[in-house]
């Protein structure tokens, strides 16, 4: 209890929440232009997933972890636009096609994986992106291991929270994106293109949504395994609609799963005496306590709505 208590552990706790945050607000700001734009991110899982594979390959087979996460957003954009013509062009159901877009990337990453690794042999392993101290401000104390102490993805996913925030809401373009998921009619009838814009955001979302997958196996771990997002692409879902379809709530809302996943983890490491089962559940228990505080939340006027022209 007493190791609990402590300022280094607490210092250990919030710089593990930026880490463990990161995937989730990548993917969670990909499902908040989507949804902003009147399509669900409900799919965001099997994004994830499949970026998280695609990644691990483009880094194993070229030597580079930048072309790996180059790899694994071209993935997530090309799983996205499949889930966007199903849903945006033909008018399919995108709860129904957002599910089966997850069940289809669980079985294909699983299938290819043990195609090209087998089933039985040792895990193989790659370099993952390091912690890049930013000078002068690493120093700083107690801040400077939380805050300017991360891997360079790290840093990214939160610069993206004010870039995503200023588009969405000081540009025109932000004004259109918000106009086709309140009111696309409206919206067609001064010649915004409803559809092509949401086929964008689509497009946007799973490209973030793979990078944050990839972020998984190539920042987070240094391996690729079936399954490995644990259902993060589906906390990603919650925390749109927790951060309120904001950029700036969005953020703030990633960092209370990741405070939990990164406290679940802590705990297992200094053997706290409670079965580790238990603390795995910590972060959907949260992912429940969130959803019951939340109450109802004002989406998108046409969320969830497929748009065709009279």
């Amino acid at each position: 209890m007493e190791q609990i208590l402590t300022i280094g552990f607490a210092v250990a706790i919030l710089q593990a929440t930026l880490r463990t945050t990161a995937p989730l607000l990548l993917a969670a700001l990909g499902g908040t232009l989507s949804e902003n734009s009147g399509v669900l991110c409900i799919g965001m899982e099997g994004i994830m997933i499949m970026g998280a594979f695609a990644g691990f390959l483009g880094a194993l087979f070229t030597g580079s972890l930048w072309l790996g996460i180059l790899t694994a957003g071209l993935l997530g954009a090309l799983t996205a636009l499949i889930y966007g013509y199903l849903t945006i062009r033909v008018g399919g159901s995108q709860a129904v096609v957002g599910t089966a877009t997850v069940l289809f990337a669980y079985g294909i990453t699983g299938f290819f994986n043990r195609v090209i690794f087998g089933v039985d042999s040792a895990m193989t392993r790659i370099e993952t992106f390091k912690e890049i101290p930013l000078p002068v401000l690493s120093e700083i104390p107690v801040l400077g291991p939380i805050l300017f102490t991360q891997n360079i993805l790290v840093y990214l996913s939160f610069l993206l929270v004010p870039a995503i925030w200023y588009l969405l809401y000081k540009t025109s373009f932000g004004l259109i994106i918000r106009s086709v998921g309140e009111h696309p009619r409206a919206a067609d009838t001064v010649g915004i293109p409803v559809n092509r814009v949401r086929f964008l955001m689509v497009l946007l979302s799973g490209f973030l949504g793979g990078i944050g997958g990839a972020y998984l196996s190539l920042a987070h771990a240094n391996v690729f395994s079936e399954l490995m997002t644990a259902e993060k692409g589906y906390i990603a879902f919650v925390i749109v609609i927790f951060g309120k379809y904001n950029p700036l709530g969005v953020m703030l809302a990633a960092l209370v799963f990741g405070v939990a996943e990164a406290l679940q983890i802590r705990l297992q490491i200094i053997g706290v005496e409670v079965a580790y089962q238990f603390l795995l559940m910590l972060p959907y228990v949260v992912t429940l306590a969130v959803m019951i505080a939340a109450g109802k939340t004002i989406s998108p006027g046409a969320l969830g709505a497929p748009y065709k022209k009279n």
